[in-house]
């Protein structure tokens, strides 16, 4: 009997962790006391929603010190894909434990197109045929269009995050606001 792993694999979408950067406690105003508790929050809530099988998509931003990044990212589950943020130096993308690193990615998942990149697009490739915008960059602070989701930690717990929640969370954003 064979098993097919990939059915038992999850895609998790995340952005701005920020690790190691206390200017970020500040501007977003996150609940953790210095950047030691603000890192091992964010890698405990990382851990328990990703299996070291599931596949990560950080959609950038992802640590003050790139010096530091392949030792973290030795220490958070799953096969780990980039796209560049604004604060993502040369040396945080050359860093060993990224399976790819670029600025901007088509994907398809559970039959959707996925547009990802570090920034909110006000239009983007397949728009108007249902293709969705996945984004970090803004901390949750920006009003989302149609199709357009930030997956930034701010604005999930300080959590990856899987499509199906994204939707769902829209999905009853929509059915509340009735």
């Amino acid at each position: 009997m064979q098993t097919d792993i990939a059915a038992f694999m999850s895609v998790f979408f995340t952005a701005d962790t920020h690790f190691g950067d206390h200017r970020t406690i500040n501007i977003s105003r996150r609940p953790f006391a210095d950047t030691a508790e603000m890192d091992e929050a964010l890698i405990e809530r990382w851990n328990t929603a990703v299996r070291p099988g599931d596949v990560v998509w950080h959609l950038g931003d992802v640590a003050r010190r790139p010096m530091e990044v392949a030792e973290l990212l030795t220490r958070l589950n799953g096969t780990k894909h980039l796209l560049r943020g604004n604060n993502d130096p040369d040396a945080t993308l050359a860093a060993d434990g990224w399976t790819s690193v670029g600025d901007y990615a088509e994907i398809e998942l559970d039959g959707r197109k996925l547009v990802l990149c570090h920034y909110p697009f006000r239009s983007w490739n397949g728009q108007h045929r249902g293709a969705l915008n996945l984004h970090g960059h803004s901390h949750g602070r920006l009003k989302p269009m149609l199709r357009q989701f930030d997956v930034g930690v701010d604005g999930h717990d300080f959590t990856p995050v899987l499509l199906d929640s994204l939707l769902g969370a829209r999905r009853s954003a929509l059915f509340d606001a009735d």
